[in-house]
């Protein structure tokens, strides 16, 4: 962060919400070994702790971000612990699969509540923080489900429109307001192999997966470089960058193949029983930054 505010020779403070497992984890620990003070949060405490040992200067604040009182308590924590805070990175988000009418409405608006909620809470602490300091940058978890609906993910899609939506607004207004040194940026990745598809509820008849899958470390990597090369927004990975172009160019077209193609991945999983994953309440499973999707989805291509 090439700032003309930014306080010289401190260690940067970090928010991460959503840091029990995938990116968040991934994030915490690069910018453990490279000396920032993080601030972990998620709704999984002993994770967390543990995470925080691991990382060393760190405090974990369990959270869920839905919830503006706790958001509230973990921007707090952050500023009695660090004096400050100088990125807040909105990275906590879950899903739901399925058609519709058949994903239960608790989970549609449990989305909304962690995915839009969770990231207008986020960023309203993290900004006014920011405006009293005079620099600090904000960086959102979108989508390529952002920007291209994606029908059997309905209330995930309407949300990454939705951070995307924010997150422009939010980058325009800081410019307006003449907050050179506030940066708003949004990062969309490709379906990625972290444990977000075991989290998921799944209403679909068949296991979450996608394909192709990209490597988290990949998205893991851009998150960090923006801490010192902020841009508004970025698309992570071929996949994301080429469907972004072709929606631009054609987005009927871009729409009803995403659609037909990912209809076809669903049919081709194995069955499953429905599930709510930990939309209502925190799995003891998947913990990793990788879930071994990839690892997963060829063993069961050589069953076959």
């Amino acid at each position: 962060m090439n700032s003309s505010n930014y306080p010289a020779q401190k260690a940067k403070t970090v928010v991460i919400t959503g840091a029990s497992s995938g990116f968040g984890k991934g994030v915490a620990l690069k910018l453990a070994r490279q000396g920032f003070n993080l601030v972990l949060a998620a709704r999984r405490t002993a994770l967390l702790e543990e995470l925080a040992q691991e990382c060393g200067s760190a405090v974990a604040v369990t959270t869920d971000v839905s919830k503006p009182e706790e958001v509230a308590r973990l921007a707090q924590t952050a500023i009695d612990s660090f004096g400050g805070i100088d990125v807040w990175i909105n990275n906590a988000g879950i899903g739901a699969i399925g058609s519709f009418t058949d994903i239960p409405l608790e989970d549609h608006i449990r989305i909304a509540e962690i995915n839009v909620i969770g990231v207008i809470n986020g960023s309203h602490y993290a900004l006014r923080q920011f405006k009293q300091q005079k620099f600090g940058t904000l960086i959102n978890l979108a989508s390529i489900a952002g920007k291209i609906p994606f029908p059997f993910y309905p209330s995930y899609s309407a949300s990454k429109f939705a951070v995307l939506g924010l997150s422009g607004a939010l980058h325009q207004k800081m410019e307006l307001e003449g907050y050179d040194d506030i940066h708003v940026c949004s990062v969309s990745p490709w379906a990625t192999d972290t444990p977000w598809f075991d989290h998921a509820g799944n209403y679909s008849g068949h296991e979450a997966q996608m394909k192709p899958l990209d490597d988290p470390e990949d998205v893991i990597d851009a998150i960090v470089k923006l801490i010192d090369e902020p841009k508004e927004s970025i698309e992570v990975g071929a996949l994301t960058k080429g469907s972004f172009l072709s929606s631009n160019l054609a987005p009927g077209l871009t729409e009803n193949f995403n659609a037909k193609y990912i209809y076809k991945v669903i049919q081709e999983a194995p069955p499953a029983p429905p599930t709510s994953g930990s939309l209502h309440k925190p799995m003891a499973s998947g913990t990793d930054i990788s879930a071994g999707l990839k690892q997963r989805i060829e063993a069961q291509k050589e069953d076959k």
